[in-house]
C-alpha cells in the first residue's frame, strides 16, 4: 500500500472506530441484560424508582421504560451535549467534566427521592461513565464551588480513574455507595455500562451502588503524595480530616451491561478480513508518555508483511497537565505518537486513531484524533512547531492545523477509549 493510500487507511480507522460506538449502544446493551436480569418489581402500592445517570443515561432509560408498570418515579442525569429526550422523565442536563449547578440540581433530586424510599420500593440504578462529575453531591459544609476545584486539580493531576475516585467518592454523598445508605430500607439494582478498563464497578462514576473505593485516610495520603492536599479549599481539606468511613456492609444487585473489550473486538472484526487483526490484551492505561513509547514500539518493530495490519488496544490514559493549551488525553496521545515516528520515521503507510467513544476528548468538541507520518510536516507546513503545542498540552490547536481531529459530535455512550494503528 502506497503513501498515497493513507486516506484510505484514515478511513478503514475512522469506520472501525463507528463499529465500536455501535457495540456499545447502551438501548441494545440494556435489552440483552434485561433478558438475563429482569427488573425486580416493587410490592403492591410502591413505587418503581429510576435513576439514570451518565453520559449513555438516556439511551438506557428510554430501554428500561417499556418494562416498567405502576407508580413510578424517574430522574435522568446526562451530559448538556446529549439531547435525547425520555418522555416521563425529570432530565437534567449537566456539564463535564467540570460540575455544574445542573448536576448538582439534578444531585439534590435524586437524594431527595432515595430518601422518601421505603421497604416496599425498588430502586432501579442505571450506571454509565461519566457519572463523577455529571452528579456533584457534596457533603455538608462543601460548596459547589469547592467541588469544581476539586475536579480540575484531579483532572490535571495525571492521576488514573480508580485514584481519582478513590477521592470523589469520600466528598460525596452519591459516590462510593452513597444510593444504597440513602436509598435504605429500599432495595436497589443497577445496571451498569463500563467507562473503566478492567471493569472496576467500584470506579464507574465513582461507584453509588457498590462499596468506596478506600477511605478517608487512603484519600488523604494519596492527595499528599501528589503535593495536592494543600491546594484543596480549606472545606474540603476540613472534611477529609473528619469524615467517617462509611458503611460498606450495605449492598446492591449489580450487572454489569458491557464495557471496553467488546468495544475494541467490534473494531477488530469490522477490518476482518483485509487485515491481519492484532488486538493487544495489555490496555494502555497510565501516563500518556509511557503509553505512546508502547505504541510507537508496534509501529517500529512490526516486520514486512504482504497483508495490511491493525494492531488494537483499549485504554485510558492521563495527561498530567503542564501548560496552558486545549486537548485530551486522545489527541496529546495522538500526536506525541506523530511526533515520534517524525523523528523516527518509518517506511510503511501507517495511520493511528486515538479516540474517546463518548465522542469528547477533553473539554473539546473533538473525540480524538487520526494521524499519520505527514501530520508534523503539516503543521510545520502552516508556519507553526509542534514542539510548542506539545509544550503547552495543546494538541487540539496542532491537529486543528493538520485535520487530523476526529468530530463524531456526542455518542450517547461511553466505554473508555480506543486505539488503532494501521500499516500498510
Amino acid at each position: 500500500m502506497l503513501p498515497d493510500k493513507i486516506p484510505a487507511l484514515k478511513g478503514d480507522a475512522a469506520r472501525a472506530f463507528r463499529a465500536a460506538i455501535r457495540r456499545a449502544d447502551p438501548a441494545l446493551a440494556m435489552r440483552e441484560s434485561l433478558g438475563q436480569h429482569p427488573l425486580p418489581r416493587p410490592a403492591h402500592g410502591c413505587r418503581t424508582i429510576v435513576l439514570a445517570l451518565g453520559k449513555a443515561a438516556p439511551a438506557m432509560l428510554r430501554a428500561v421504560l417499556p418494562r416498567i408498570s405502576g407508580p413510578r418515579v424517574m430522574i435522568c442525569v446526562t451530559h448538556r451535549e446529549n439531547q435525547e429526550q425520555v418522555p416521563g422523565a425529570e432530565v437534567y442536563r449537566a456539564g463535564h467534566p467540570v460540575p455544574d449547578t445542573v448536576g448538582a440540581r439534578g444531585a439534590e433530586r435524586m437524594q431527595e427521592v432515595l430518601k422518601s424510599a421505603v421497604a416496599g420500593d425498588v430502586v432501579i440504578a442505571l450506571i454509565s461513565g461519566g457519572g463523577s462529575a455529571l452528579l456533584p453531591a457534596p457533603p455538608d459544609g462543601v460548596s459547589l464551588e469547592d467541588k469544581q476545584t476539586l475536579n480540575r486539580l484531579l483532572l490535571d493531576s495525571g492521576l488514573d480513574i480508580v485514584a481519582m475516585n478513590l477521592v470523589r467518592q469520600q466528598v460525596s454523598q452519591l459516590k462510593g455507595g452513597g444510593m444504597l445508605r440513602l436509598a435504605a430500607p429500599a432495595l436497589v439494582t443497577a445496571y451498569i455500562l463500563s467507562d473503566v478498563i478492567g471493569d472496576d464497578l467500584r470506579a464507574i462514576a465513582s461507584g453509588p451502588s457498590v462499596a468506596p473505593i478506600g477511605t478517608p485516610e487512603q484519600a488523604r495520603d494519596l492527595l499528599h503524595s501528589m503535593g495536592l492536599f494543600n491546594r484543596l479549599p480549606e472545606s474540603i481539606q476540613r472534611h477529609l480530616r473528619n469524615a467517617p468511613r462509611a458503611n460498606a456492609n450495605l449492598t446492591a444487585r449489580n450487572h454489569l451491561i458491557g464495557g471496553n473489550r467488546e468495544s475494541v473486538q467490534a473494531a477488530a472484526d469490522e477490518l476482518r478480513p483485509d487485515y491481519e487483526i492484532h488486538v493487544i490484551e495489555d490496555p494502555l492505561t497510565g501516563d500518556v508518555n509511557e503509553a505512546v513509547c508502547k505504541t510507537f514500539r508496534t509501529l517500529r518493530d512490526v516486520g514486512p508483511s504482504d497483508k495490511p495490519r491493525a494492531f488494537l488496544w483499549g485504554g485510558e490514559t492521563t495527561v498530567q497537565v503542564r501548560g496552558g493549551g486545549l486537548g485530551g488525553r486522545n489527541q496529546e496521545l495522538a500526536l506525541r505518537m506523530a511526533a515520534l515516528a517524525d523523528a523516527e520515521p518509518i517506511a510503511a503507510p501507517w495511520v493511528f486513531l486515538s479516540a474517546g467513544t463518548d465522542g469528547r476528548d477533553g473539554p473539546t468538541d473533538a473525540a480524538g484524533a487520526i494521524v499519520d507520518q505527514n501530520t508534523l510536516a503539516r503543521i510545520r507546513g502552516k508556519g507553526q512547531s509542534p514542539t510548542e503545542y506539545l509544550d503547552r498540552n495543546d494538541s487540539n490547536a496542532a491537529l486543528r492545523l493538520s485535520e487530523d481531529l476526529l468530530i463524531t459530535g456526542a455518542t450517547g455512550t461511553n466505554v473508555a477509549d480506543v486505539q488503532i494503528l494501521l500499516i500498510g
